[in-house]
């Protein structure tokens, strides 16, 4: 099962709707980065919002599989963590990922409706207020997993403090231009 989550984590979808919007390598421009952000900031919003949905998606369908095979939290906690483990180190496209925003919102969801609803509300006030997609993606990340604690099981909990830790270093660059007056704001184009 872990194996399988990792496997449609690893699904590249941002790389494969900015091809289709017409970019070759996503990789290549922008940030560099194979996530939403990047795939709009390159490709349009339709593209970016494409990719959002299909990234989010594959999270989702890992972690409901898992509780469909076994009911219980531990395995669906695994499977979420593996799925994004997957986006952030796919092995389509040499272990050079995404920072797992998208794929952690959805493998999450299912397990932790109002601690994910409690993240994507923190994250869009301060992507909104910030004009920062990164600074909105890691206070979301904390917000989830803290509020995992409050309204999840230890697995589900400890599983996103986990991820959360792991999304947040991958945005220390983002974090350091932000410090530094270099990061992009929301809307700007690559």
């Amino acid at each position: 099962m872990l194996v399988a989550a990792y496997l449609l984590g690893s699904i590249p979808f941002s790389y494969l709707v900015a091809r289709g919007y017409g970019v070759s390598d996503v990789r290549k421009v922008g940030s560099g980065n194979v996530g939403a952000t990047n795939v709009m900031r390159s490709a349009g919003k339709t593209a970016g919002v494409l990719a959002f949905l299909l990234d989010a998606s594959k999270g989702a369908v890992a972690a409901l599989v898992a509780q469909r095979v076994a009911p219980g939290p531990v395995l669906p906690a695994l499977a979420a963590t593996t799925a994004v483990l997957g986006h952030m180190y796919p092995v389509w496209l040499g272990f050079h990922g995404g920072k797992g925003v998208a794929t952690g919102c959805g493998a999450f969801l299912p397990l932790v409706p109002k601690a994910s609803l409690a993240g994507f509300v923190v994250f869009a006030l301060v992507a909104a207020l910030s004009r920062y997609v990164s600074l909105g993606s890691v206070a979301g990340t904390i917000a989830l997993a803290v509020a995992a604690f409050a309204y999840g099981t230890p697995p589900v909990a400890w599983s996103a403090t986990a991820i959360g830790a792991v999304v947040i270093a991958k945005h220390r660059g983002n974090l350091q231009r932000i410090l530094s007056g270099s990061e992009r704001h929301l809307g700007s184009k690559s």
